[in-house]
């Protein structure tokens, strides 16, 4: 489809972040990388390293005519902690961080305006980064679809689940 768009976003571990995109009605595809650091062609043993400045992301391919980039948003601030520097749970370094990296002008607006409305909501500052994207690399394959081929996994279960439960209940409407 040619009128695609593409999220870029950061939230911890991008298991978690690609499982609560998946199941939503306009998004075609979710592919978990690394973006925003200075090596080319990083793996994830050196990104865990916390030493390329890259962050675990996914790019979310979706039709902004089924669902917007702010709902996206939406999603993606619901779904993690926004107040946490470089950090999700027990997750923590640079590769953790909050961040979404903007493909137009637009999204970097709507950007801005959805952080606002959250800032509404959290107790605490909102310390996601907003960025102009850079070069995205697709993270190993075995990366890929994680939480869904590997649902019984004990990090799956206990992490990743209830974000995705509270994705379907808050979003329901949005859902496939």
């Amino acid at each position: 489809m040619n009128n695609l768009e593409i999220a870029t976003l950061g939230g911890g571990c991008f298991w978690c972040v690609e499982a609560v995109f998946q199941d939503l009605k306009g998004v075609e595809k979710v592919v978990s990388g690394y973006e925003g650091g200075k090596i080319k062609n990083p793996t994830y043993r050196e990104i865990c390293s916390g030493m390329t400045g890259h962050a675990e992301v996914i790019q979310v391919h979706f039709d902004p005519t089924i669902i917007s980039f702010d709902d996206i948003l939406r999603v993606f601030f619901t779904t993690h902690d926004p107040t946490t520097l470089n950090r999700q749970g027990a997750d923590r370094g640079t590769q953790y961080r909050s961040v979404i990296f903007y493909h137009s002008e637009n999204q970097k607006t709507v950007s801005e305006k959805v952080i606002k409305e959250f800032a509404t909501i959290w107790p605490d500052p909102i310390v996601t980064e907003v960025s102009p994207t850079s070069v995205f690399y697709e993270a190993e394959a075995y990366h890929q679809n994680y939480y869904k081929n590997h649902p019984n996994e004990g990090y799956c279960s206990v992490i990743i689940a209830p974000k995705v439960a509270k994705v379907r209940k808050l979003f329901a409407e949005k859902l496939r």
